[in-house]
């Protein structure tokens, strides 16, 4: 054997030897530092939210344009749209949500919720408060009493019950949830349906189920608070409300095409 192959042998042998050195050695136990010595005493709220830069009490809004879309339609393009917007605490909001369309330079189903709003379950939220329904026909104003928040597989949900003039009764239900197909690339189904007591002629609204719409929109997020999207929407109108409809010489069933903005801050 060469003088450098046995050198190189040798070194070979002395790294062996000292890993088994080391692993034959005991481990140090991890000391955890000691606890304080001068526990930290009672602090007043404000000062203690001003240290932390965390304040759990401070009021907090956000209004969210969920569909501001033009839909092609028979009897000519519509303007839609469908957006709320709260203000307050964790707990307690003051919520306002509006919703409807314009059809040939017209406000037509068109309707305006302010709710108060109470968390009584981690999920869900009761609201309480009114609407005023504008546009075509004579306006109505109705009381409020609903539901919001997430319903088992994470559909959000919305149900509210109306009490209006003259006796009048309204359900509200809708439905959408959110199917990501990217952290960009989101599918939104969403359902809405509306249900009357009474039939009023003078908005061309008959009794029981009057209408249901179903949506699908898919967007893109060029950033979280601003999404442009393309859908379809089918809506059927039912009952008193789709003899209204035939007697204005339109189907009472559509499919529409859609593209719009979701946007929100």
């Amino acid at each position: 054997m060469t003088r450098g192959k046995l050198t190189l042998f040798c070194g070979a042998l002395g790294l062996i030897a000292a890993s088994f050195a080391l692993a034959d050695e005991p481990q140090a136990a991890h000391v955890p530092p000691d606890p304080p010595q001068r526990p930290m005493g009672d602090m007043p709220y404000r000062p203690m939210a001003a240290m932390m830069q965390m304040d759990d009490t401070a009021g907090t809004g956000k209004v969210l344009l969920d569909q501001l879309e033009w839909r092609s339609a028979a009897e000519g393009d519509a303007a839609v749209w469908d957006a709320e917007g709260w203000y307050g605490g964790d707990s307690n909001k003051v919520w306002l949500r509006s919703e409807g369309e314009r059809v040939g330079g017209r406000t037509q189903n068109a309707r305006a919720d302010l709710l108060w709003d109470q968390a009584f379950a981690r999920w869900w939220r009761v609201q309480a408060g009114g609407r005023q329904d504008f546009g075509a026909g004579p306006p109505r104003t109705w009381v409020a009493l609903g539901l919001q928040g997430l319903a088992p597989y994470w559909f959000d949900t919305e149900a509210t019950f109306y009490v209006g003039e003259q006796g009048r009764m309204a359900v509200r239900l809708k439905t959408e949830y959110e199917l990501f197909f990217t952290q960009r690339l989101i599918l939104q189904p969403e359902g809405e349906a509306n249900l009357y007591s009474k039939a009023d002629p003078a908005r061309q609204l008959g009794a029981g189920l009057s209408d249901l719409e179903i949506g699908l929109r898919l967007r893109y997020e060029l950033r979280r608070e601003c999404a442009p999207y393309i859908g379809i929407v089918w809506s059927r109108q039912f009952g008193g409300t789709a003899d209204h409809v035939r007697e204005s010489g339109w189907n009472p069933s559509a499919v529409r095409f859609a593209a719009g903005l979701r946007a929100w801050f």
